[in-house]
């Protein structure tokens, strides 16, 4: 076999070998995204459990809340406004959406903190206040 039509052998056998891992890959693919399990769905719960600290005094307080309830702690009004948990068959996740208002000196009501809290991260998302610190502890 004369050098020429061994490369033109060699050049083809690379592309062909190219082409094979291509379609490997692409068939790899296409099982992950077809045959992965479906996320379990998120519980929704009707109350909010909340651990409330009073910086001042160091007075802890364990309260539920009723979504759409609120609840005052000290000068803040809470009110969660939806809390899930993950479902039985996956690792515990609790979070949920708040909103904290905090009554001032005047009497006024001003919002001070909206958004998602994670029980599992506290801090992530924290209310940043002065005298108090509130984190989301549990789901019921």
């Amino acid at each position: 076999m004369s050098k020429l039509v061994l490369g033109k052998m060699i050049f083809l056998f690379s592309y062909l070998r190219l082409f094979h891992l291509m379609i490997i890959c692409l068939a790899g693919i296409s099982i992950a995204i077809f045959v992965m399990p479906a996320q379990a769905e998120r519980v929704r719960n009707s109350v909010a459990t909340f651990l409330g600290l009073d910086k001042i005094t160091g007075r802890m307080v364990t309260f539920d809340i009723y979504i759409n309830e609120t609840y005052q702690f000290g000068t803040l009004k809470v009110t969660p406004r939806v809390c899930y948990t993950s479902s039985k068959d996956e690792a515990a996740r609790v979070d949920g959406f708040v909103e904290v208002n905090e009554i001032t000196l005047d009497q006024k009501i001003q919002r001070i903190f909206t958004g998602w809290v994670f029980a599992d991260s506290p801090g992530l998302n924290a209310v940043e206040h002065p005298i108090y610190d509130i984190w989301l502890k549990n789901c019921k």
